[in-house]
């Protein structure tokens, strides 16, 4: 369902254009799970605010169900936003004036697709249920995570895009909030790529990737 084609970006700073990403290329099945590693400064990051269509690239191309995303206009990469992409980042995002049943829905709602029974389903299954009343700040890391982690499938999306998801919490916790967000992913039948650091947690996918010296290098199963 994504298929991306020599993808170019550059950013401008003091000492002139820095190149980040020089020749992209990946592609991912619908339904399945990737993990992009690469170190510091890569441009994993970079690479996953084009695939949101946060930011635009210098060349390339990038095709979500064969029909190019950066030929659309900024109406339509909001709606892209709203209806095809669910986003966990590392720093959860959560908005603090809402309580967690009001984030939980938050994506849903705006991409039209609020179903309470699959909500519901969502906070039983992510250990919310008893939690929905709370806000943000009165929750653990942990909880605040698995909010984050409902409030990106709770539209079903087709895509998820997870950016160091369990990069603030510690191992047992990671892999515990990891493997329930995999489960999840499978059931809303979204596929997903993960931005990550550790190998132990690329390894729980079913595909990886590297990312260095601005291209993508496969792994062979």
């Amino acid at each position: 369902m994504l298929v991306v084609e020599q993808l170019c970006k550059s950013f401008t700073t003091a000492q002139g254009r820095l190149p980040v990403l020089q020749g992209v290329d990946l592609s991912l099945a619908q339904g399945k799970s990737l993990a992009l590693m690469g170190e510091s400064g890569s441009g994993k990051s970079t690479l996953l605010h084009l695939l949101a269509g946060l930011e635009r690239a210098d060349s390339g191309r990038i095709l979500v169900d064969g029909q190019p995303l950066d030929a659309r206009s900024e109406p339509e990469l909001a709606r892209w936003r709203r209806e095809g992409i669910g986003l966990v980042f590392q720093q959860y995002n959560l908005i603090s004036s809402l309580d967690v049943a009001a984030n939980l829905a938050f994506q849903a709602r705006l991409a039209g697709r609020h179903d309470r029974r699959w909500v519901d389903y969502l906070a039983g299954r992510l250990g919310l249920a008893e939690l929905l009343q709370r806000y943000p700040e009165q929750l653990s890391g942990g909880q605040q995570q698995r909010v984050a982690i409902g409030r990106a499938l709770a539209g079903r999306p087709p895509l998820v895009l997870a950016d160091e998801p369990t990069g603030s919490l510690d191992e047992a916790s990671s892999d515990e909030v990891l493997a329930l967000m995999l489960q999840l992913v499978g059931e809303a039948g979204s596929s997903v790529l993960m931005v990550t650091h550790s190998r132990r947690l690329a390894d729980r996918l079913e595909q990886r990737c590297f990312l260095h010296a601005g291209r993508v290098q496969v792994e062979k199963a």
